[in-house]
């Protein structure tokens, strides 16, 4: 297919599905700054309170993806480029202002700021964590050695958690989220805690899950992390999907795009990011009819 094509899905039995998904907010302006005298004056003599100007942000402009089981897709791009939003929306905690997501079961959410208490220890916060997923207690008492030992935190399990530090307190989460066995797993930012052999083991459960006809979704500035555990990269840009495919292709579009800018040459980055979103072929979702359709 040429560039601007589009690709037509028929949509079958994938984990997950994101049809023509948008996401839009409204938000105050910032306000412009005052002198000290002008901000005096306007406090005191104004009458009344005006409502500050309101703006749409396009946190996210309307793309379409298709994740077939077993498949692990790394999503890249700057800050405010729409990854979380995406991760949002996919996980349910966020209804998009248009478009739809569906998947095949509920997808499980993972971030560095997942909520367990701070003041419990560790291995409190197992058992916790695994009845927030619908374990029973049984089953949480049967997952809880796999937990520790993917955590990495046998000597410190029995501490309380709020002498972690953000590193050790990202691998509970994760390997509390993992040991549920989600068929559709969200990791954003939870995996760079800077330690390879909790890397190397995470690598190996992000592995089974996706052998176990699962797949998952990573969001991490590291490429490295990126490259390592995906089969599948998106970047995404300022709400834009800018390319959907092979890892080591997007990786090294993104990383060319990103050395431009940061010497400053806005024009053969403007070039790059052009370059590859004319490039792509974007997805098009059509219902499975029992009926054959004539091209």
């Amino acid at each position: 297919m040429g560039a601007g094509e589009k690709e037509i899905y028929i949509a079958g039995h994938p984990c997950v599905v994101v049809d023509s998904v948008q996401m839009k907010y409204r938000v105050a302006s910032s306000e412009v700054s005052e002198q000290p005298a002008d901000s005096i004056r306007r406090r005191f003599l104004s009458r009344a309170v005006s409502k500050p100007n309101m703006v749409t942000v396009h946190a996210l402009n309307e793309l379409s993806l298709v994740v077939e089981r077993g498949e692990s897709v790394g999503i890249i791009g700057r800050n405010g480029s729409g990854k979380s939003t995406l991760m949002k929306i996919i996980s349910g905690q966020s209804k998009p202002t248009s478009g739809a997501v569906y998947a095949s079961s509920t997808p499980i959410m993972l971030g560095v700021n997942a909520a367990l208490v701070q003041d419990l220890s560790g291995d409190q916060n197992v058992i916790l964590g695994c009845l927030a997923m619908g374990m029973s207690r049984v089953q949480a008492q049967e997952k809880f050695d796999g937990i520790v030992e993917l955590s990495g935190l046998e000597k410190s399990i029995h501490l309380p958690m709020k002498s972690y530090s953000s590193g050790m307190a990202s691998r509970l989460r994760f390997a509390i989220a993992a040991a549920v066995d989600p068929e559709i797993l969200l990791v954003d930012e939870a995996l760079n805690t800077g330690d390879a052999q909790f890397a190397d083991r995470s690598k190996r459960r992000m592995d089974e899950l996706r052998a176990q006809a699962g797949c998952v979704f990573l969001v991490s500035h590291s490429l490295d992390t990126i490259r390592d555990m995906c089969t599948r990269v998106v970047w995404l840009d300022k709400g834009d999907l800018i390319m959907d495919g092979d890892p080591a292709l997007a990786i090294n579009s993104y990383q060319e795009f990103t050395k431009h800018l940061s010497k400053g040459n806005n024009n053969s980055a403007s070039k790059i990011l052009e370059d590859a979103k004319n490039a792509l072929v974007a997805t098009e979702i059509r219902e499975r009819t029992s009926r054959r359709v004539r091209a």
